[in-house]
This record gives C-alpha cells, structure tokens and sequence, in this order.
C-alpha cells in the first residue's frame, strides 16, 4: 500500500481524525481542494466533550489561550454597545448556550449537577471558534507527521478486497482504508454510494463578520422579527440572518455585501444599515440528512459527510470531532492487526445515534424559530421555561454534550460515559495518562488482580485520588469513554477481564513498531510512546 489511511478533508475533523491515526503509528495521507486553512465564519463555540478531546491529547492550554482572545473581543464589542449611553461595559458571561436563540443564562445553571463537574479544566472552554480549531490542528498535524496534500481533490475510487484505489487528479495511490471527512456535499460519500435519506432544506441562512454603518441600531444578539430572524454579536461584525422563505438560488455563488445587506434589511427590519466591507461569509440551509450506515467496507465517513443539519445549538463541529475521536483508535487498531473481532463496526452503532439526535435537535429549532404565530406562542412558553434552574440546566446539558452516553455492557453508572477527570494524589489527572492516545486501566485500591489482568492489554495506573472517590478501578478506552468501572474491583474482575478482550488484544512484551519511547513526565508513571517524523 502506499498509505495505509488516505483521509479527504483537511477541515477539523479530517484532521483531528488524522492525528489520532498518526499518533498511534498509522502512515496516514491527507488530501484537501483548498489551498489554505478555510478561515470562513462558522461555529463560534465547542462543547464539553471536544474541549475533553483537545485536553486528553495534552492541547488544553492552546484552548485556552484561544479562548482568552476570544473574551476580549467579546468585551469589546459590548464595550461598542454600551459606550453610546454611558454605561459600563457588561461582564463577559461564563458560556451557555442558546436553543433556536433563546439564550440561557449560567446564572441558572445547577453548578452542583456532578456531570458539569466530571470534566475537569476542560469544563471552563467553550468559546472556541472553528477557524481556530483547524488552525491549531493543522500545527498539531504537522508537528506528528502527517502527510497533508493542500489543492488535490479527490475525483475518483475504486474498492479492492484488500485496499482502496484512490484517484487524485492524475494521479493513483492505494490505501487500506479512505475516510471521507470532505464536507455535506461529500465526493467520497457520493462514490461509494453510501444511503443519505432525510428532510430537504426550507430556509436561507446567512453567516458574516463585516464592517456596517448603522449597527447601533440593530438588536444585540438573537432577535424575531415578523420576516425572520437575526443575531448581532458576540464579536465585533458578526451577523447571522434566516429567512423562512426556502432555499438559496445558487448555494456556490459568492456571498456579497449586496446580498448581506439585502437580508439584514429584510430581517432586522432597519432600513439604513449598511455592509460596507465583508471580512468572511457563508450560506446555510436546514438541509437534514444521515447516512444510514458510517461505513462501506474499507471506506468510511467522518463528519458533516455522514450527517448534515442546520448550525443552531452549535452540535456540527462537536458532532464530527465526536465522529473523529471515536474512529481514530478504532481505525488505527484495524490497521495495525491490534483490534478484536467487531471493533470497527462499533463505530456507527456507537456515533449514528448522536447524529440522530442532532438532527432531531436541530429541527426542533427550526420549527420554534419560524416567524408564524403558533412558533411565535410557543417560543414564549420555551423561552419562560428556560428562565427556570430545571430547564436551563437541561438545555445546557443536551448543548454541552455531558448527556452523551454509549450502549456498552456494564452495570456502573460510568460506563460508556465520558470518564470524569480524576485528580490523584501524585497531583497527575486522569487526562494526563491519556496523552499518548492509548486506553489506561486506572488502578485506585491497589488491586493486585486487577493489575495483572490490565497490564497485558493496556498502561495501568495505580494511585490513590486526591479526593475520596467511591470508586475502585476505572478501564477508560483511547477516546475517553469508561468501557469498565467499580466501586468493589474484587467483585467484578469477570466485569474487566471481559471489558478488556472487548476493546483491546493483548500488548506484546516490547513496543511496536513505528514507535519509540518518549521521556517520561514527572506526574506520570508510565512512558509517553511519540510517533517518529515520516522519513
């Protein structure tokens, strides 16, 4: 084979997923048509378990930073708001989300509920913007290797037994495996003729970040009016509008300061505000559609190419980091002979019923937002509930991803949930036993079989947590999902001896090859393994 991953899209989950195949030794090959890291306004925020994926990689503190800069325009912007009647600048709020614009406060939050908690640091990042996200990628990418062709479409493959023919331009390459993470109109999808049924699209929607005169008057943040509906902010610039009149005409022509202004005017309802200069804009539709099966033989799909939906509640960006996180380890495990029998189609059984979800989501939003009076008089009741501790923290919830859970056998309350981030006495967390993409059995009592059975398939860690924790062991897979968990280890060694066979093959005595030992954190007990540089 030339590669033994060749992954199309080099947006966030292309290379997300690309990452976590190069860290675990796969020779992966990136292909993308755009010649440069698309910067276009998109999401503007991540939830709990992408922030949990960039934290158990060791990529918190670039988050963090990004975010930081992110508070600062927003500080700015209201700081524009306010400076025309004297008032003090508003505090930036702690994030929290909207449902079909409805912002809800985190003033209402229930900050004891323990599934905010089990993130850790990771909890405190959410106002990451995508462009953001695909630039540190692509550093993080070419910091592990990865080999990423910019300006190379991809025009054609054909499936072999064994390996998949992938057609660039004029020319051929072969791979094991071809990822299609190329987008809602994806090529690779279209090719291997995977089934996408769904719901056409019924709106035109607009995103952009431009300079305009006569903004102070436009409403900050989400407004209805009877032609629509329009948001302005968090930042300097930003617009979004949606019109419920259908689809755009032309959904690939160039967006235009004309066609902005044309919308803003029709939605907002202000007649003198003008686009002067457009900095970044795209077209959305509510166009809602799922692929009924993630994986065709030896091609699979990733991201907005396995599901599309309209952006409102921000789930697509977090949606196909998800995809990525779960596939990667799956992914390479297969490559590299090291999966049980099943793992691989554990992929869509576990990620197809997240999408699901987030298309009926996204939906719902919809039909709240829609400028008629039944929406209009239901909106009313959503948006007095939403003023209430119970809902906020429920919508909250749903936003921010904590309510996520896989169908993995086990009796535990943790299991096949996101595994909380234990702090150990030793002043390492769980999150930092993770760095190296591998799963980890997570040793708290000082189980001697416990031990034993764990070190043949994954790093054990044993140490007591800082906090007292009624919990004996966790098993966490690569990903971070608890694939084994118990508050009395003694008593369910059947429990982790069967959750090991499931996910992992027993590790052979020295490192594999394409890996090499790494230096040794001061908080960890265990060896970090670093991919070496492609040659």
């Amino acid at each position: 084979m030339d590669y033994d991953v060749v992954v199309a899209g080099a947006g966030p989950v292309g290379l997300m997923l690309a990452c976590e195949l190069r860290l675990a030794g796969v020779d992966v090959l990136v292909v993308e048509r755009l010649t440069e890291v698309d910067t276009t306004v998109k999401a503007g925020a991540i939830n709990s378990p992408t922030a949990e994926a960039f934290y158990r990689r060791g990529l918190l503190p670039e988050l963090e930073g990004i975010q930081r800069e992110n508070l600062e325009r927003f500080a700015s912007f209201t700081r524009q708001r306010t400076a025309a009647d004297g008032q003090p600048p508003a505090r930036a709020p702690k994030f929290a989300g909207h449902f079909a614009g409805i912002m809800l406060s985190a003033d209402l939050l229930d900050g004891t509920d323990p599934d905010f908690a089990a993130a850790g640091p990771a909890g405190e990042v959410g106002f990451v913007a995508q462009a953001s996200l695909e630039l540190l990628l692509a550093r993080r990418a070419a910091e592990l290797g990865v080999e990423l062709r910019r300006g190379v479409e991809l025009t054609g493959l054909d499936t072999v037994d064994d390996h998949v023919v992938v057609r660039l331009g004029d020319e051929t390459v072969r791979a094991g495996w071809l990822v299609g993470c190329d987008g809602g109109r994806s090529t690779v999808r279209r090719l291997a003729g995977f089934d996408f049924p769904g719901t056409p699209p019924g709106i035109t929607g607009h995103q952009a970040v431009v300079e305009m005169e006569g903004s102070e008057r436009l409403g900050a943040g989400w407004n209805w009016t009877p032609t629509g509906t329009y948001a302005h902010g968090p930042v300097p610039g930003r617009i979004l509008t949606v019109e419920f009149d259908g689809p755009p005409a032309d959904r690939d022509a160039p967006v235009t300061a004309e066609e902005l202004q044309t919308s803003l005017r029709a939605v907002s309802g202000v007649a003198d505000v003008t686009v002067t200069r457009v900095h970044s804009a795209t077209r959305f539709t509510d166009n809602a559609r799922q692929a009924t099966d993630y994986r065709k033989g030896r091609v699979l799909l990733a991201g907005d190419a396995a599901h599309v939906h309209s952006p409102f509640g921000g789930q697509g960006l977090n949606l196909g980091i998800g995809d990525a996180v779960n596939l990667g380890w799956k992914l390479a495990a297969t490559v590299r002979g090291r999966a049980p029998e099943g793992l691989l189609d554990t992929y869509t059984a576990e990620r197809h019923p997240v999408g699901a979800w987030v298309l009926r989501w996204t939906r719902a939003q919809v039909a709240l937002m829609r400028p008629e009076s039944h929406a209009s008089a239901l909106r009313d009741v959503v948006a007095e509930l939403a003023g209430t501790v119970d809902a906020t923290t429920y919508f909250v919830k749903k936003i921010s991803g904590v309510w996520q859970r896989y169908d993995i056998p086990g009796d535990h309350p943790l299991v096949g949930r996101s595994a909380p981030d234990l702090e150990l006495a030793d002043g390492s967390r769980l999150a930092d036993h993770l760095h190296d993409g591998r799963g980890v059995l997570l040793d708290l009592v000082g189980s001697r079989e416990a031990r034993a059975l764990g070190e043949a398939y994954v790093p054990v860690v044993s140490g007591r947590c800082a906090s007292p924790q009624e919990l004996g062991g966790l098993l966490v897979r690569p990903d971070g999902i608890v694939a084994w968990a118990a508050s009395d280890t003694a008593a369910a060694l059947d429990a982790l001896d069967a959750a090991l066979a499931r996910w992992f093959l027993p590790t052979p005595p020295l490192p594999e090859p394409g890996l090499r030992p790494g230096p040794r954190p001061s908080n960890s007990p265990s060896y970090r393994w670093e991919v070496p540089p492609r040659a």
